[in-house]
């Protein structure tokens, strides 16, 4: 009697690693590409894996050391390890669902030890934190954590709109004090400008006293060079009664 064989193709598509067993049991693991099977020797592909990078989206609802309630949205982005794809695919029925309790502990331990502030200020250090863990404990199951983001921190409605009117009065604040320092700066422009204009009219006040006081003078001395026996006294009373008539001349026009 002459032997007989029998032969199965598979083909393990790119970016795929495929789990091939004997009767049972794990044999190897089958790179992309073909392969031939020997079913009559128990050999069967028992599934294949994609090492493609996947990304799960987890929203998590906690309350931080003031009690404020808030919603955690993290972003992992994890794939296969080809080298360890068998414990992969052994040991995890839902890795998604594994990451997702991993998730939860490490954040609700972490978060209700930060204010709200904190929490905003030091979303990084939470997300390396449950980055590191992950990398632990995924690592065993044949799986690695590539990146893991904070996407965003949504308090509760009531306290970001607590929060957007503290934002509001504070930039009132802020715009009152910007305009009460304009006005001040106003103001003393406006003095700064009053005293230079007095200052400018007192100048003209003196300069035109000034030029009236020269004015008397020289009149006093031609009055007395010309008409002899005159003394100054005398010249300067007809100068201040001549200008007493003017004046009264002027006034009795202007009530006319």
């Amino acid at each position: 009697m002459g032997n007989t064989c029998c032969f199965l193709c598979a083909c393990v598509d790119q970016a795929s690693i495929g789990v091939i067993e004997k009767w049972g049991r794990f044999e190897k693991l089958a790179e992309p590409g073909f392969h031939l099977l020997n079913p009559l020797g128990g050999q069967w592909i028992a599934g294949v894996l994609s090492t493609r990078i996947h990304s799960l989206d987890v929203k998590i609802e906690t309350k931080t050391k003031d009690n404020v309630f808030v919603q955690l949205v993290c972003s992992i982005q994890y794939r296969v390890v080809k080298q360890h794809a068998d414990d992969a695919f052994y040991e995890l029925q839902n890795p998604r669902e594994q990451i997702q309790a991993y998730v939860f502990d490490v954040v609700r331990a972490l978060v209700p030890r930060m204010t709200l502030d904190e929490l905003f200020e030091q979303k990084g250090e939470v997300a390396k934190s449950v980055l590191e863990e992950l990398e632990k404990v995924m690592g065993e199951y044949g799986y690695s954590i590539e990146h893991m983001l904070m996407v965003d921190i949504i308090p509760d409605a009531s306290v970001r709109k607590a929060m957007n009117e503290i934002n509001a009065a504070q930039r009132l604040q802020l715009a009152n004090v910007y305009k009460g320092e304009a006005e001040k700066v106003l103001q003393v422009k406006r003095a700064e400008a009053d005293a230079e204009a007095k200052y400018l009219g007192g100048v003209g006040v003196a300069r035109q006293r000034q030029a009236i006081t020269d004015g008397l003078r020289e009149n006093i001395l031609n009055f007395s060079h010309k008409v002899e026996g005159t003394s100054s006294k005398e010249v300067m009373d007809l100068i201040m009664i001549r200008n007493g008539l003017m004046e009264a001349s002027s006034a009795k026009l202007n009530v006319d």
